[in-house]
């Protein structure tokens, strides 16, 4: 069985989708429709604008989740049992899995964004990848240093690949005291905030009333949630999944074994580079993984669908 897995904040690049806006008229209409609905240009953004303009986090999840949505809108037809998302991607996972509609789902997305990089200008923060210590020995690292502030796991990526976040000072602190206590290497990582922690506490409420304003359906195929790390179809777990992300650990490598659990064999990234295809191949190298990315790997892969 095949899932696809969509990609989250820190896949941006320079020129992302614009080949796949040239080809396919599809796409190219749903970025349009993007462009109005935002009230700006976000293909100029994702085709012509800078690094540091890309980087800024109210820009990056609605490019991100637009170059994901109209790669797998393009691969509708193929075969999918399951799907999920890596934070941000969770949204473009469930607008694939009908769960949320398109316009829907990218403002919500654009205004997570904001609230996020707003929240992360309210509450200071940063956050640190952890690699090569058991979760176990992580949480013996969070408990010394929680003393220095707040600090917890935002990330579970792969087995000895955790991302940490939280107050600056305990962060670090963190860092410091990581090889010590048995990592191979703890480095802070460049972020505008303290994403999947309490500091995002701010915009919480605010993200709650906009999928409020929303009509969240049953997804017609599983999404494995991030917090929960199982696959999930009811619409009122979505939407309590959702809120409660924000604050809480991104459990994708839980999430993965759980969808190699319930059968999945196959998975496909679809979205801006490579970054789920590496965490998955750490997680199980059992199954096989691929990606979608550009036009080509479109062409290639809807070539690979008519001749089956």
């Amino acid at each position: 069985m095949k899932a696809f897995v969509f990609p989250g904040q820190g896949s941006q690049y320079c020129g992302m989708a614009e080949d796949i806006f040239q080809q396919y008229p599809e796409a190219r209409n749903l970025m349009e429709r993007a462009n109005e609905i935002l009230g700006y240009s976000i293909t100029d953004i994702m085709f012509n604008g800078s690094e540091e303009v890309l980087r800024e986090t109210r820009y990056t999840q609605p490019a991100i989740f637009l170059h994901s949505i109209c790669a797998a809108t393009l691969l509708s037809n193929t075969d999918v049992a399951m799907t999920a998302g890596h934070s941000l991607g969770e949204y473009t996972a469930l607008c694939f899995a009908g769960a949320m509609c398109f316009e829907d789902a990218l403002r919500v997305v654009s205004k997570r964004g904001e609230l996020m990089q707003n929240a992360g200008t309210l509450n200071p923060g940063t956050m640190a990848a952890i690699i090569g210590m058991s979760n176990e020995a992580l949480e013996d690292l969070l408990a010394e240093t929680r003393a220095s502030g707040v600090v917890q796991a935002a990330n579970f990526n792969s087995p000895g690949q955790i991302v940490i976040s939280g107050e600056i000072g305990a962060v670090r602190k963190a860092v410091e005291l990581a090889p010590s206590m048995g990592a191979r290497m703890a480095k802070e990582l460049v972020v505008s905030g303290a994403f999947h922690s309490p500091l995002m506490k701010p915009a919480e409420e605010e993200l709650k009333a906009s999928l409020d304003e929303i009509t969240i359906n049953n997804s017609r195929i599983p999404v494995c949630m991030n917090v929960v790390a199982q696959p999930i179809t009811m619409a009122d777990e979505i939407r309590k999944n959702l809120v409660l992300q924000l604050t809480s650990s991104v459990r994708w490598a839980q999430s993965v074994e759980a969808m190699i659990a319930g059968g999945i064999t196959s998975f496909i990234e679809i979205g801006p580079q490579k970054v789920l295809q590496g965490l998955v191949k750490r997680i199980d190298r059992s199954v096989t993984i691929s990606g979608i990315d550009n036009a080509n790997q479109v062409a290639q892969c809807l070539a690979t669908k008519q001749e089956q």
